[in-house]
């Protein structure tokens, strides 16, 4: 079973990474770099402003700026490398659950299980700490992460328990549980700000969540599709 899993989760995994890479190449990735424009200017503008009242522009521990991947193949290479490494982790869950389950599957199931991956590991947390481009300020990353780990736990347990628990009243308590990440509430800046505009923000956003869900039906189709063949 073991050897089934992990081919499957290898086989579904790369192929949805690679797949969301060339869906991110055309409707992410254009936003990212149009708000790496306003985030490269804004320092720039504030460096000219504190220059012209003779004051040090000067920013960072030792003014060195902070290494990125170069534009064009190096990104590109860097990014389909992090989605396939991302879609082969994502599918070992995914496929691993498929076993537990252990019920016959095949791609229309598959894109069910993919649905609710989406669920809790992209709408869930999104609707509480929506993707955010280059340039916007948030608040600090672990509260961010602690909250994002808490929301994808509680969605999941939420979910396994409204479709498989046998009593009304489980389900009910799945409810609850879905529910309470969000009655808390996400983790939020008083003020927020930031040079992308918000119209850009907002296309990320949809674009983000768009490319997210096709990868999650992509990987549930595929690991639906090949876990049974695998026998």
């Amino acid at each position: 079973m073991l050897k089934r899993i992990l081919v499957t989760a290898l086989a579904a995994g790369l192929g949805a990474g690679v797949f969301v890479s060339l869906v991110q190449m055309m409707g992410v990735h254009p936003l990212i770099i149009e708000a790496e424009t306003y985030e490269a200017a804004a320092p720039a503008e504030a460096a000219a402003a504190q220059s012209k009242n003779g004051e040090s522009g000067e920013n960072g521990a030792n003014g060195m700026p902070s290494w990125a991947p170069g534009d064009g193949i190096e990104r590109t290479s860097y990014t389909v490398l992090a989605n396939m490494l991302t879609g082969f982790g994502f599918a070992l869950l995914l496929s691993a659950a498929l076993a537990l389950h252990g019920r016959p599957v095949d791609w229309r199931r598959g894109l069910v299980w993919g649905l609710a991956g989406f669920a809790v590991f992209g709408l869930a947390p999104a609707l509480g700490l929506p993707p955010e481009p280059p340039g916007v300020e948030a608040a600090p990353l672990a509260e961010r992460q602690l909250w994002w780990l808490g929301t994808a736990a509680a969605t999941a347990l939420g979910l396994g328990l409204i479709a498989f628990a046998p009593r009304r009243l489980l389900k009910a308590v799945g409810a609850i549980v879905l529910i309470l990440p969000h009655a808390v509430g996400a983790p939020e800046l008083e003020a927020h700000g930031g040079a992308v505009p918000q119209d850009l923000v907002q296309a990320f956003w949809v674009a983000s969540l768009a490319a997210t869900a096709l990868f999650w039906l992509v990987l549930g189709g595929l690991a639906g599709f090949l876990y049974p063949r695998l026998a």
